[in-house]
């Protein structure tokens, strides 16, 4: 068994709902944050990271624009409001040793160096991290894929409802 565990599997599957209730669950244990849709008139309009002690803030919008943003898709990716918030939520939960939360390792992150050097960290130097990646290749994400102190768990449509009990009771085993 790794010492972190990252649930993979297909775009809205329900892998944040998972990872929000394990950090409900988890409460003052856990640290970090998840990330969901940014929806209005029209649809998705981007992605918001929330740190479990509460911040928000948009990570990715597609009224951000080239040059000042990177593009991903429809939207640009804001890194600096990622690192600010995001990064900083991580690296204060693997300071103070409390399982990482990080939903998740996606195309938006990975734009962040900042974000892949931190969360890499955490990983090597025996962090536990809970937390989900994207299911399609790509090489910085892949690399998370053959990590020995990673699990990965596919989540899918049998096991979505229940796999947030699997996930705590891998988190009693640490």
């Amino acid at each position: 068994m790794g010492k972190s565990l990252l649930l993979t599997g297909s775009t809205g599957i329900g892998k944040t709902t998972i990872i929000r209730k394990v950090a409900d669950a988890l409460g003052d244990r856990a640290g970090g944050f998840y990330t969901e849709e940014l929806l209005a008139p029209g649809g998705r309009h981007g992605f918001k990271l929330t740190t479990l002690s509460g911040k928000t803030v948009p990570i990715a919008h597609k009224d951000l624009k080239p040059p000042k943003y990177a593009q991903e898709g429809r939207f640009g990716v804001d890194t600096r409001a990622l690192e600010k918030v995001g990064v900083r939520a991580l690296e204060k939960a693997m300071a103070e040793n409390r399982i990482v939360v990080v939903d998740g390792i996606n195309l938006v992150t990975l734009y962040s160096k900042r974000f892949l050097d931190v969360l890499m960290g955490g990983v090597l130097g025996g962090a536990h991290i809970v937390g989900t990646l994207m299911d399609k290749s790509h090489p910085e994400a892949d690399a998370f894929r053959y990590i020995s102190k990673i699990s990965i768990w596919e989540v899918d449509r049998r096991n979505r409802d229940t796999m947030h009990e699997q996930v705590l009771a891998w988190v009693d085993k640490l």
